[in-house]
């Protein structure tokens, strides 16, 4: 929690410095945006490759598994188009870009900025990023406070879903403590696949 509120902290502060006219550069005519994106993906590829339990993790997979990130991206993205309904605004596509964050906010909000500028113009493609951005900081809070209720009422693999890439490293240690240390592996594994598949499914609603 502390960390998402770090992150709200400097969205935050970022755009009083942008409202006040403080920031130095004119990121809306350099390629400012771009080349963070480079560097978010660079960082994915480092935290994958360098899990010390990538390899024990890949030798105990097993095809069942697969049902666990499968019943994320499906829940999260058809919840998110139904949605729409609610938000004349912005199409089925959009929100479900919103949704295909699954709780990677810094990356997801880059994503859509950077892919729907061309479409809708900056100023809307920023503040679809921005519902992006904090759409994904409230998913991962929420994961992190209500792991008790979620494992109660919902099973011990509603904390792992409900936490999306979080559940390989922010909301793990959560986890471990109300789902139990032997579905440690399971939220590894099911938070390096939707990590993946943000990138993905961000790109492709952002381009329908």
């Amino acid at each position: 929690m502390k960390d998402s509120l770090i992150v709200l902290g400097v969205f935050v502060g970022g755009c009083l410095l942008g409202v006040l006219g403080y920031f130095p550069v004119d990121l809306k005519t350099g390629n400012m945006s771009i080349y963070i994106l480079y560097a978010l993906m660079f960082q994915i590829g480092i935290s994958i490759g360098s899990n010390k339990e990538l390899k024990s993790m890949i030798s105990q997979l097993r095809l069942k598994f697969l049902l666990i990130p499968l019943a994320t991206i499906s829940g999260t993205l058809i919840f998110s188009a139904l949605a729409s309904l609610l938000l004349s605004r912005w199409s089925i596509f959009d929100c479900m870009a919103v949704g295909s964050g699954f709780a990677y906010y810094s990356l997801s909000s880059v994503l859509i900025t950077q892919f729907k500028e061309a479409s809708i113009g900056l100023q809307l493609a920023t503040e679809l990023g921005t519902i992006a951005l904090l759409a994904n900081i409230f998913r991962e809070m929420m994961a992190l406070l209500g792991a008790p209720l979620l494992a109660r009422y919902f099973g011990r693999l509603a904390p792992i879903s409900a936490a999306g890439v979080n559940s390989m490293d922010v909301i793990l240690p959560v986890i471990t403590r109300y789902s139990g240390k032997d579905m440690v592996p399971v939220a590894i594994f099911h938070g390096l696949l939707i990590d993946m598949s943000v990138p993905f499914f961000v790109s492709m609603f952002c381009k329908l």
